[in-house]
């Protein structure tokens, strides 16, 4: 499976994008929009988070979605502000360095979770917050399109990137 992403158990035999979401601005819950154009070095285009930084996509499974949906809370994808929902792949498993390739353009994953300095409304609710702990950041080598049903293909595991802090 060198060429292919890490599968959950159990999953489909690929891993795919289920949602894109975006929004105008930072702190706020980002909204399905169903396909979307990455910027080389920049993330997605008129998406609040994009820009030059190592966080200029972040990715978080539909599975850690529906661990917060059992908890009694109604999420989806974009209420945890991820860029990409993504299902069948284990994306906290992915060294710092993985290279993804989402339909035509290609990401380096850069971060591993987040420190949560402020507690968001999701904490507030259910009193855990995924996000910090499974979702992905990325930086955009090739610019593309992207669609909600693309696969995620793993393309290399990279050791560029110094940044391989887990919070």
């Amino acid at each position: 499976m060198s060429d292919q992403a890490r599968l959950t158990p159990g999953q489909a035999d690929t891993a795919r994008i289920v949602s894109i979401n975006t929004s105008t601005q930072k702190g706020e819950r980002k909204k399905p929009a169903g396909s979307a154009r990455l910027v080389t070095g920049h993330g997605i285009a008129g998406d609040g988070h994009a820009g030059e930084w190592h966080r200029q996509v972040s990715l978080l499974a539909i599975e850690s979605i529906e661990t917060m949906r059992a908890k009694g809370l109604d999420v989806g994808p974009g209420d945890f502000a991820e860029n990409i929902t993504t299902e069948g792949i284990d994306l906290v498993t992915l060294p710092v360095g993985t290279r993804l390739k989402l339909g035509t353009a290609l990401v380096e994953v850069t971060q591993i979770g987040k420190e949560c300095h402020d507690r968001c409304e999701i904490y507030r609710q259910a009193g855990d917050c995924v996000m910090p702990r499974e979702g992905i950041f990325a930086k955009v080598l090739e610019g593309g399109e992207i669609r909600n049903n693309d696969s995620i293909n793993k393309a290399s595991e990279g050791t560029q990137w110094k940044c391989n802090e887990r919070f």
